[in-house]
C-alpha cells in the first residue's frame, strides 16, 4: 500500500507484478521467519536456546518439529504463495520451483543426521568465517560459514528461515499464518508426547527419521534434482489454482480447526476468495490485451503494411470467447482453472504473435513501449538539470 501510494504521488504506478518481462528476472518477497520465547530468547539460534533451556540438544528438537511441519504441510506452504504472477515466476531464473523442500546447509544436516541416528551427543555449534569488505570504514566481522541456498524455497539462514517464494504482489498474512500454525501443531504434538512419558530426544529423532525427505541442499533449478524430489514424495504442486484448492483438504481443515485458527467455513471462504482473485486478475489482464491489440498493435501493423494482421485479428474472438467461458463457469474453482489455461497457454501463444508484429513494424509506427524503453529508459532519455552542477574543492 505504501509503495503504491508513494508511486502515485510522483506520477508513477507501482504494479508489483511477479513476472512483468519475459525471460527477465521477476519480483518477489523474502519472508524472514523466526521464533522467540515470551522473554525474547531466539529459538532458532542454537547457542542461545540451548543455554536458556540447559539442554544442549534443544535446537535439534526444535528443528525436528519444523522439518516435520514442512514435510507434512508443504501443500499449505505452496497454497500460501499461490497467485497468477507466481505461476510465471516459480522455477524461473530467480525464484525457487514449486517443490517445497528446505535447505539446512551441510553442517546442520550432518549434525541432525548424527543426532537422529543416535551417533552423536552434544550441541550444534555453527561455523563462522570472517568477512572483510576491504574498507577502512567497516572492520572485518564474523558471518555464518554457510550462506543460504538461493534456489531453495525455505532455507535456514542462521537464526531464521527465509521463505523465498512469496510473490511481490502478495500480502504475507496467509504465509505467516500457515508457518505459525503448522509449527505450533508440531510443538503441541511434541508436548503431548512428552506429557505422556516419552523422551523428548526420542520424539525428535522419530520425527526426523519420518520426515527427512524434505531436506535438500542441492540445486533446485536442476531438472534431475527436481525429479528426484518429486520421486521422494516431497510436496510439488505446479499450478497455483490447485495449490489454493488444498486449503479445504480434510487434513488442512482439521489442522486449522484443531489449532483454533480457522473454521471449516472460513477455510472455504478464503479458498473461494483466492480463486476469485486469481480469476479476476487474469480477467483484467486478458481484457487489457484485447485493448492493446485492437487499439495499438493492429493499427500499427496496418499503418506499416507488414506483419501478421490476420493472425492478430483472429486473436480477438479467441480471447473474448475464453473470457466468456470463464464468466460462465459453475464456481470459482472452475473459473480459476480456466483462467490459468487462458493466461499460461492462450495468452502466451497470442503474445508470440504480438512479438512477431513488433519485430517487423518500424519503430516510428509502433505505439507501445518496447522492452528497450521500459528497461533502459535512463540510457536514451534526457532530462535537463534544474541547475548547473556545482563542484567543490576538497
Amino acid at each position: 500500500q505504501i509503495i503504491e501510494e508513494v508511486a502515485a504521488r510522483h506520477g508513477l504506478a507501482a504494479l508489483l507484478q511477479e513476472k512483468p518481462f519475459n525471460d527477465v528476472n521477476g519480483s518477489g518477497k523474502h519472508n524472514n521467519w523466526s521464533l522467540a520465547t515470551e522473554d525474547g530468547i531466539m529459538m532458532l539460534h542454537p547457542g542461545k536456546i540451548n543455554k536458556a533451556t540447559g539442554n544442549p540438544q534443544a535446537f535439534a528438537v526444535i528443528m525436528a518439529a519444523i522439518i516435520a511441519a514442512i514435510n507434512e504441510h508443504g501443500d499449505l506452504m505452496r497454497m500460501a504463495i499461490a497467485s497468477p504472477g507466481n505461476d510465471f515466476r516459480l522455477g524461473a531464473c530467480e525464484a525457487p520451483p514449486a517443490i517445497v523442500s528446505t535447505y539446512l546447509g551441510e553442517d546442520i544436516t550432518f549434525y541432525l543426521s548424527h543426532f537422529k541416528d543416535g551417533k552423536g551427543e552434544g550441541e550444534y555449534v555453527p561455523a563462522t568465517k570472517t568477512l572483510d569488505l576491504g574498507t577502512n570504514e567497516i572492520l572485518p566481522f564474523e558471518v555464518p560459514a554457510e550462506d543460504r541456498n538461493r534456489t531453495s524455497p525455505f532455507p535456514y539462514g542462521g537464526a531464521r528461515f527465509e521463505f523465498r517464494a512469496v510473490g511481490s504482489s502478495q500480502n504475507v498474512s496467509m504465509v505467516n499464518t500457515v508457518l505459525n500454525t503448522i509449527v505450533a501443531e508440531k510443538f503441541a504434538e511434541f508436548a503431548d508426547a512428552i506429557d505422556a512419558g516419552k523422551d523428548v530426544h526420542d520424539i525428535a529423532r522419530e520425527a526426523l527419521n519420518d520426515n527427512w525427505r524434505c531436506i535438500f541442499n542441492g540445486d533446485n533449478y536442476d531438472e534431475a534434482m527436481q525429479q528426484e524430489l518429486t520421486d521422494r514424495g516431497v510436496w510439488r504442486i505446479d499450478s497455483g489454482v490447485e495449490a489454493i484448492a488444498t486449503l479445504t483438504a480434510e487434513k488442512n481443515v482439521n489442522l486449522f480447526e484443531k489449532m483454533k485458527v480457522l473454521t471449516k467455513e472460513e477455510c472455504t471462504s478464503r479458498q473461494t476468495i483466492l480463486h476469485d482473485h486469481y480469476m479476476g486478475t487474469v480477467d483484467m489482464e486478458a481484457k487489457c490485451l484485447v485493448d492493446m491489440i485492437n487499439q495499438h498493435i493492429i493499427p500499427s501493423v496496418k499503418a506499416a503494411g507488414i506483419g501478421p494482421l490476420s493472425e492478430l485479428e483472429g486473436c480477438i474472438p479467441t480471447l473474448k470467447a475464453a473470457i466468456a467461458e470463464i464468466h460462465a463457469a459453475e464456481d470459482s474453482y472452475k473459473a480459476a482453472q480456466l483462467s490459468r489455461v487462458l493466461r499460461l497457454e492462450t495468452m502466451i501463444d497470442i503474445r508470440a504473435i504480438c512479438d512477431a508484429a513488433e519485430e517487423v513494424v518500424p519503430a516510428n509506427l509502433w505505439t507501445l513501449p518496447t522492452y528497450k524503453e521500459l528497461l533502459f529508459l535512463d540510457s536514451h532519455t534526457t532530462v535537463a538539470p534544474e541547475s548547473e552542477t556545482q563542484f567543490y574543492d576538497e
